[in-house]
């Protein structure tokens, strides 16, 4: 098994690609989206992320990764496509489906599929089997198939497929056998055999227990709030026991694993995952608690202007999937709101987003408040008085709890804190 077709070249196939490339196989990479082959091919990608250029850039250079819009005959499949939520809170198994029926002509005996999407539970057995074995082929006796979820951090994507472990769920023995050897080939950290259904579980466990530790301390800041407490000095008390590890409040929840897979629980089992759902309403309606603290300052935002510092779902990343901060912005926009955005690592022109301006100044310009939203390396070193020179008024929210209340204030400004009830 010497060739393999990875199809999915996102954040997280395309390093998966690259990778394997650079560890002897042949690859094939595969995507839907022109512009991301045209983008390869000429040895520019995507992606922000640490590393990855000069990655993909070895593998292409080396003959070894090519990359197209089809696949074609390999030895192995890898299905690395995303899995986003609907408006209704639905798993959409769309591009997962799509990329299983485009393997069906071509699949062949002794073959071996891995599906990397982060699924709902029985994706594997349930969904992408039945349509595989379309081809005439039984798996498990003519094909093998796997799952083998991605568990790694964008900004250290590189890092974490190294050395991080990782789970390998076959429809039998044979199956998760044949997933070890091909992730063997550059995984340092420990793999694990399973089943399927019990590998797309432990995926989902993982960000659904992240989901839940940042649900309560969300909550607890909305508590501090209403309590006159400032919860940031209240967790870092707490956190003095030995069996506590509460984690930072902030506007809410984003990225395409902690705010999406948790839905797939509470689709799969409403009446089950009372607990999850709740998590899940807790850090979905965190922005609107941000809205409320504003409205503190501005009784009304109608005509407000406001810059607001951050859009991406985490610091230091372009990525902007699910982010919270982009639901602060809209909702500050339908209440009225004149809202202009920075972020260092997101372009307005390719981001799609109008609100979003390329300069921190134009963002300040005019503007009666600050909302922080992202702790960005760079918007923890802000000089408050440079930006005061900008600003029809000084007031700043932060979020994030990452500004120097002193200094700020120093400067003029009037400072709030999300979760400081006492200031």
């Amino acid at each position: 098994m010497q060739k393999i077709c990875v199809l999915g070249l996102g954040y997280i196939g395309l390093p998966t690609a690259a990778m394997l490339a650079t560890h002897g196989f042949q690859v094939v990479g595969v995507d839907v989206n022109q512009k991301v082959i045209k983008v390869l091919n000429q040895g520019e990608i995507h992606i922000e992320e640490p590393g990855l250029k000069t990655l993909v850039g070895a593998a292409l250079n080396s003959g070894r990764l090519t990359v197209q819009q089809e696949p074609e005959a390999s030895d192995i499949f890898v299905i690395a496509v995303p899995t986003p939520i609907t408006q209704d809170k639905q798993a959409d198994l769309s591009y997962i489906i799509s990329a299983t029926k485009s393997i069906v002509p071509i699949i062949e005996i002794g073959n071996l599929v891995v599906l990397e999407a982060t699924s709902p539970p029985r994706t594997t057995i349930d969904l992408v089997q039945p349509i595989l074995e379309k081809s005439g082929l039984r798996g498990g006796k003519d094909f093998l198939l796997a799952y083998s979820p991605e568990r790694v951090l964008p900004g250290k994507i590189l890092h974490e497929l190294v050395n991080n472990s990782r789970v390998i769920g076959g429809i039998d023995e044979k199956s998760a056998q044949a997933g070890k050897n091909i992730y063997a080939s550059f995984v340092e950290g420990e793999i694990l055999l399973t089943d399927a259904t019990t590998a797309e579980m432990v995926k989902l466990m993982e960000n659904t227990y992240r989901d839940i530790n940042i649900a309560i301390a969300n909550e607890f800041s909305r508590l501090a709030a209403h309590f006159g407490v400032n919860i940031w000095e209240a967790i870092k008390i707490a956190n003095l026991h030995p069996r506590v590890e509460i984690l930072k409040p902030g506007p809410g929840v984003g990225g395409h694993c902690i705010s999406v897979d948790p839905w797939f629980f509470v689709e799969k089992a409403p009446e089950i995952a009372q607990l999850i759902h709740q998590a899940r309403i807790v850090n979905d309606s965190q922005p609107i608690f941000v809205i409320q603290v504003l409205q503190e300052t501005f009784e009304s935002l109608e005509g407000v202007k406001l810059g607001a510092l951050g859009v991406t779902y985490k610091p230091d990343v372009d990525d902007i999937r699910e982010s919270p901060a982009i639901v602060v912005i809209q909702n500050l926009l339908e209440l009225g709101a004149d809202v202009r955005a920075f972020d260092p690592f997101v372009s307005g022109k390719e981001s799609n987003l109008d609100f979003m301006v390329d300069e921190l100044a134009e963002a300040c310009t005019g503007a009666a408040g600050l909302i922080l939203l992202v702790d960005h390396k760079q918007f923890q070193k802000l000089d408050p008085a440079k930006l005061a020179g900008f600003m029809e008024r000084e007031f700043i929210l932060d979020t994030r709890n990452v500004i120097d209340r002193d200094s700020w204030q120093a400067a003029g400004f009037k400072v709030k804190i999300l979760g400081d009830g006492q200031k």
